[in-house]
């Protein structure tokens, strides 16, 4: 049976993953719902919402999205890495 995890497929799948959920959320941001989201996020855990959203800002989001993804990329590449390490 095999257990090895190709390291680059998953850093890809988790890179796509966390950059796709921030992608996400700047488009909520983009189209003015992310507001009323969070909002109802916080009131579903008993919290006050006490955060703004700021305005939108192409170049911020294009680096959330970028940096995200590029750790996802890096914490897959390693979890499988370290995967395949312990199942030798």
């Amino acid at each position: 049976m095999g257990t090895n995890i190709q390291p680059n497929k998953a850093g890809m799948a988790l890179g796509l993953l966390i950059g796709g959920w921030h992608l996400s959320w700047a488009l909520l941001v983009a189209t003015g719902w992310a507001q009323p989201f969070i909002d109802f996020i916080f009131w579903l855990h008993f919290i006050k919402p006490i955060y703004v959203i700021g305005p939108f800002n192409a170049g911020v989001a294009a680096l959330l999205v970028g940096i995200t993804a590029v750790i996802g990329y890096v914490l897959g590449y390693a979890f499988a890495m370290l995967w395949n390490w312990v199942h030798k």
